[in-house]
Order: structure tokens, then C-alpha cells, then sequence
């Protein structure tokens, strides 16, 4: 399925994989202990179709045929996540070791993520004690895979499970705290900071995290509507990069904590050997309406110093967000302008889109302007080295259900039958040409 105007050749060493999540795909809820995702799935209301995912894809008993999937796709790596809760869990982490085992005999490298979303039930953001026992989790797995796995992530997107499931209570653990989320925010990047140095003195190395970011764009050109676009680029994107990368929060940030965060900045901004980007969209920003809104899904309530607006003149996912791929060379660029040397080589950790259909032709455009989109990154001096595609199957898609389908495979949820896409193909294809 190559296209008719190839995608430009990638340096060599360039890292191609796709990802996933361990609560979206593994199923096996009764193998593992609780999470924050069960307790709050299980509240009529919460998730959009009434789902869970008790059962999902069931990955932790079919994964021999998801790796096989790996393999024929032809990825050079494999980004999963390891979930905590199934850690805990008597032989929990016996799962993950079989799992890295067969990426390593089929040839794909195994790029596990030590947080996403899933915190065990009992557990709490808002207490600075969960950084400490994160660290010690971050340890744990190290030893048991650390021979093996040679790539690490920290925390997947601290910005979105701080806004949602703290801020908005639109996700786990379903908190509406609005600014009173920020100590959740800071003790996972404290958290990430803990583990970084864990994971080094278990002899890990390449380390990095799997940071959402996006440009802002100001609705208007009228003062208010430029500074509400600031504000919100504080929060979604320099309140988690500013300080892992300059070892600072961003003016006005810092003073709303409690207590002196100075030695914790410290170890938040322990340096890292790559830093992962996951981006989606662009967002458009103006001052505050009076009134909620609703973008993307998600009701963004009144009283916050900003609104967020459609983004017009664009195709739309199924999801509604915007189809954007130049944004991605916006958001790549400014972040080498802000930053400088201070910003390590950049993987892209997550971009992919939502579409219904096994003949997926918009996944294949959607793909194909970003890969584009990242490659004048890569020649406007971006150091990029590596792209993962969201998602290798169709999953649980948090408090969406099974309503939004992300994968190049598609999942039947009924007979958890698994078929590859027209994007499936496509994407093979094009890591052929690569290679060639």
C-alpha cells in the first residue's frame, strides 16, 4: 500500500513503534488488585456506555497474538505499560516478564511505562507519600525486567490525569477540585523524579517521560483572549515541562504549593536521556465565557481564568478533535526555541486519531501529515528520534468506553477477535520503505 508521494526517509536508528496501556487493553481484573479506574468505572454514569474493563482486550491472556501482531507490523519497538495494581498482585509481575520475553525473541524492544492512570485504589495523588512508594514500585519492576528492558517511561501524561481525574473529575478518581489539584501534579512529577533516580540505581539508563503537550492558540487577537491562551499554555504545557527540563514552575505556579518545593525541584529535574511528546491537537483559547463549554468530550466548567473554543476550518475525529499535522511542527519547533539545550532528544511517545471502519482511509491521512509534520521538524534542527503510533488495537478508552476506536487492529469486543486495518497495512508498508 505504498502512497503515490513516499514519506521522506527518517535518519537511520530512528525508532518506530506504536502503544498501548495496560488498563485499556489487559483485562484480567480478577488477576490483579484495584485500581482507581475500577472503583470509578463501577459508578453509574462515569463512563459513557456503561463499560469497563474487566475483560478489554484480554492482552494478559492473548498476548502471544498481540506480539505476533508486533512482529508482522515489522515496529521496531513496543510501548506498554505495566500496571501497578497487577504488581501488587501475588505474581503479578511473572505477566510482564513473560511479555518482555516474547518481544525480545520476536525481535521488537520492549518500552514499558511505569505509570498510566491506573494508581491502586487506596492510593493518593494528593498525599506526597505515593511518590515515595512509586519510587519503590519504579525499583521493583527495574530488578525483575532491568535485563531486558533498556528503554524506560516514568508517568504517561501527569497534565491530563491532574486536569481530569483531579481537576474536572471527568477521569479517575472523579475529584472537581479545580486549582486545589496542583499538589496531585507535583507530587507525580515528584514521583517521576523519585523513580528516575531508582531506576539508575538498579542500573537502568535511557530513561524518559510521555508528556501531552499542544500549542495554544488565542482565539482572538484581543488582550483578554491572548492572555487566557497564555495561561492556559502555563498550565498544560510549562507547568510539567518547565520543571522537568529547567528545574523551575513557572511564575505564580510555585507559591500556590505548600511548603518550600525547592529540594523537590531538585529531584523533579534529575536530567533525563529523552523527553516524550504526545501529541493530539492544538487547542483555541479565549477568556472566560460566563457559561460552560464543552470541547472534545470534555465540559470545561465556568470561573476558570479561561474557555476553550472549537478549533474551525479543519476536519474532525471521530472523537471532534481537530486534524491539525502542521501543529505538530509548531508545537516541535517552539519547544526547541523555549528550551534551548536544556531539551534532551525528543521521541514522539503518542499521536494517532479515532475512526470507526477496517477500510480506515482518514487514520492513513491522519498519519501521514503528521509523519510529515514531524519530519520538517526533524529539518528545522528538532532532534527527533523516534514515533509511536496510538494505538496498535482498538481499546477501552477511558470514560469514552468502547465508543472511540484508536487502533490499527480492530477488536471485535464481542468475540475479542482481532483484524488488522487498512492503517494496519499501511504503516507496515511504510516502515518497509524506510528500511529499504
Amino acid at each position: 500500500m505504498a502512497t503515490t508521494n513516499p514519506v521522506p526517509r527518517f535518519p537511520a536508528g530512528f525508532l518506530w513503534g506504536v502503544s498501548t496501556s495496560a488498563h485499556q487493553i489487559e483485562g484480567a481484573a480478577d488477576e490483579r488488585e484495584p485500581s482507581v479506574w475500577d472503583v470509578f468505572t463501577a459508578e453509574p454514569g462515569r463512563v459513557r456506555d456503561g463499560s469497563t474493563a474487566a475483560v478489554a482486550c484480554d492482552h494478559v491472556h492473548r498476548h502471544r497474538e498481540d506480539v505476533a501482531l508486533l512482529a508482522g507490523l515489522g515496529v521496531d519497538a513496543y510501548r506498554f505499560s505495566v500496571s501497578w495494581p497487577r504488581v501488587r498482585a501475588e505474581g503479578g509481575l511473572d505477566f510482564y516478564d513473560r511479555l518482555v520475553d516474547d518481544l525480545c525473541a520476536a525481535g521488537v524492544r520492549p518500552v514499558p511505562t511505569l505509570f498510566h492512570w491506573d494508581l491502586p485504589a487506596g492510593l493518593d495523588w494528593l498525599e506526597r507519600s505515593t511518590a515515595e512508594r512509586f519510587a519503590q514500585y519504579a525499583a521493583r519492576v527495574a530488578g525483575r525486567l532491568g535485563d531486558r528492558v533498556t528503554k524506560w517511561i516514568t508517568l504517561n501524561e501527569p497534565a491530563e490525569h491532574t486536569l481530569l481525574g483531579h481537576a474536572l473529575g471527568v477521569h479517575a478518581p472523579g475529584r472537581k477540585l479545580l486549582f486545589d489539584a496542583l499538589p496531585a501534579a507535583h507530587h507525580q512529577l515528584l514521583a517521576h523524579g523519585l523513580a528516575v533516580r531508582a531506576l539508575r540505581a538498579a542500573g537502568a539508563d535511557d530513561i524518559g517521560i510521555a508528556n501531552s503537550h499542544g500549542p495554544t492558540w488565542p482565539a482572538s487577537e484581543d488582550e483578554a483572549d491572548v492572555a487566557a491562551a497564555g495561561f492556559h499554555d502555563l498550565l498544560l504545557n510549562r507547568l510539567f515541562a518547565d520543571p522537568l527540563l529547567l528545574g523551575r514552575y513557572p511564575e505564580g505556579i510555585g507559591e500556590l504549593l505548600a511548603g518550600d518545593v525547592a529540594a523537590d525541584l531538585e529531584v523533579i529535574a534529575e536530567p533525563l536521556d529523552w523527553y516524550g511528546i504526545n501529541y493530539y491537537a492544538p487547542t483555541r483559547v479565549g477568556a472566560p465565557l460566563g457559561a460552560e463549554t464543552d470541547v472534545g468530550g470534555v465540559r470545561i466548567p465556568a470561573g476558570l481564568p479561561f474557555s476553550v473554543r472549537d478549533v474551525e476550518g479543519y476536519p474532525v475525529t471521530d472523537f471532534g478533535w481537530p486534524v491539525v499535522p502542521e501543529a505538530l511542527t509548531e508545537l516541535l519547533t517552539a519547544f526547541r526555541a523555549r528550551y534551548g539545550d536544556r531539551l534532551p532528544p525528543v521521541v514522539i511517545t503518542e499521536n494517532g486519531c479515532a475512526y470507526d471502519g477496517l477500510d480506515d482511509r482518514d487514520r492513513i491521512a491522519y498519519l501521514d501529515g503528521h509523519i510529515r509534520a514531524l519530519h520538517r521538524a526533524l529539518e528545522a534542527g528538532v532532534d527527533v528520534r523516534g514515533y509511536f503510533v496510538w494505538s496498535l488495537m482498538d481499546n477501552f478508552e477511558w470514560a469514552e468506553g468502547y465508543a472511540r476506536r484508536f487502533g490499527l487492529v480492530h477488536v471485535d469486543f464481542g468475540t475479542l477477535r482481532r483484524t488488522p486495518k487498512a492503517s494496519y497495512e499501511w504503516f507496515r508498508q511504510l516502515l518497509r520503505d524506510q528500511r529499504a
